[in-house]
């Protein structure tokens, strides 16, 4: 497919955050813009203001008129229900129709490109990876699942030659991308939903491994079962940070390279799992050939990404995090991070599950995960693409957690219900909508100090 004859782009499911990144990008290079999504949100909001067109009704009568055959692109998400009449409309007329990852394997063949895998972690490594290679002059265009607060968009630059993207596990979308350098931060067991087991997924990401014919350009962990550059925090490896410390609430740290010892380095994200990410970008960019002089200058400027650790209110008497984390393992490291920073402070924990499969699947590890905290509200599940299935409700994955100091909280008592905390560090967690209910409840915060 060519795009440069494509006039039109239709998004169905344009406010994704993967398909808004993708949907800026066509605006960028001058193409027409428009699309549907089911809910309005902050992300279509922001769209709707740079002048693209989104309705939220499924309505083939709503499709511009002058999107033709010969002259469209059709870019949909997986999570489009085989039922939704404009993507039938557009089926039927043999439109090009193609998945979000599909779209991104096409603009990226042509390119340099960056591919940062992994289940957790993707998002935080290609917004540090692409703010470096931008700050740094290079040629780049970075498609992110995330707002990244230096730029206020989950697109980086407007590079032609250099491309970095997450390489999505979800449905194997990661299979068609063609990285020059990848890395991989993770191979948890996730999205079994689709894959089935742990095996399934882990299969998955040593198919995507092997793109990457020289693996001197693929970086992992050291736990990782995979030939690669290991990179390590505290051991041995061949890019190690280490002599790693806390000033002003900021890490400040040294990285080993197989070239040379880079000192003091300044780094805003806490946990010990956004430091992995941030050495992995450094691996990468420097492989690359990127000036050290850049990468330690954008590393201490980069200010994170929007809903990852994201600082609400920030005073000593009071303090609100919101996190994008949907699985046990990112939820022990948001507390992980939490209890680093603020340490024998009572921690408020809020959650809204996402999936009801990922909810019954790692209930366990929920229950593990949240009970670590000092205080936990548990909202409903939020269901997303999912139907509701027998048995598996917050009230169901409340009585496997151990701390007594537990409840479920709905959506429309929640800020009542914070109001009501003694807890001066309050975390909200959840990839539902939770996180826009994040600026009612920083309101009403702010009003209470």
């Amino acid at each position: 497919m060519n795009l440069n004859q494509i006039q039109n782009v239709y998004f169905i499911g344009i406010g994704g955050i993967g398909m808004s990144a993708l949907a800026r990008y066509f605006k960028y290079i001058g193409k027409q813009v428009s699309g549907y999504d089911k809910t309005p949100s902050m992300l279509t909001d922001e769209l709707i203001e740079s002048g693209i067109a989104i309705h939220f009704e499924d309505n083939i009568s709503l499709i511009p008129s002058d999107y033709y055959v010969e002259n469209t692109l059709v870019i949909f998400t997986p999570a489009v229900p085989k039922t939704h009449s404009e993507w039938n409309f557009f089926i039927e007329r043999h439109y090009e129709v193609k998945k979000r990852a599909e779209v991104l394997g096409i603009i990226t063949k042509d390119t340099f490109c960056f591919a940062v895998a992994g289940t957790h972690g993707k998002t935080t490594t290609s917004s540090i990876l692409g703010h470096i290679l931008h700050e740094s002059g290079a040629d780049v265009t970075a498609f992110v699942g995330g707002i990244v607060e230096n730029y206020n968009s989950n697109l980086i630059g407007n590079g032609k030659t250099v491309t970095v993207v997450e390489a999505d596990e979800f449905d194997r979308s990661f299979l068609h991308l063609h990285p020059d350098i990848a890395c991989i931060t993770s191979m948890d067991a996730d999205h079994l939903d689709i894959y089935g087991t742990s095996e399934a997924i882990e299969a998955s990401f040593v198919e995507f491994a092997s793109k990457v014919e020289d693996k001197n350009k693929l970086f992992i962990t050291k736990d990782l079962p995979l030939e690669g550059v290991q990179c390590a925090i505290n051991e041995e490896a061949v890019y190690k940070a280490f002599n790693v410390r806390i000033e002003n609430a900021n890490y400040v740290f040294d990285v080993q390279t197989p070239s040379e010892t880079i000192t003091n380095l300044r780094f805003g994200l806490p946990g010990k799992h956004n430091l992995m990410n941030g050495l992995m970008a450094i691996a990468m960019a420097k492989t690359f050939g990127t000036p050290t002089e850049a990468i330690a200058r954008a590393i201490g400027s980069f200010n994170g990404i929007r809903r990852r650790f994201s600082y609400q209110i920030k005073t000593d008497q009071l303090v609100y995090i919101d996190d994008y984390a949907h699985h046990p393992t990112e939820i022990n490291a948001v507390h992980q991070a939490v209890r680093e920073l603020y340490p024998n402070r009572k921690v408020l924990a809020i959650f809204q599950p996402h999936l009801f499969s990922r909810t019954r699947d790692f209930a366990d590890g929920f229950a593990e995960s949240l009970s670590a905290f000092d205080e936990v509200f548990l909202m409903d599940i939020y269901p997303a693409r999912e139907l509701p299935m027998e048995g598996i409700t917050s009230e169901w994955l409340l009585g496997k957690m151990t701390n007594p100091n537990k409840r479920i909280v709905a959506k429309s008592d929640l800020l009542a219900s914070i109001e009501a905390s003694d807890a001066p560090i309050i975390v909200t967690i959840g990839a539902g909508d939770i996180g826009e209910m994040v600026p009612s409840i920083k309101k009403m915060l702010n009003e209470n100090i």
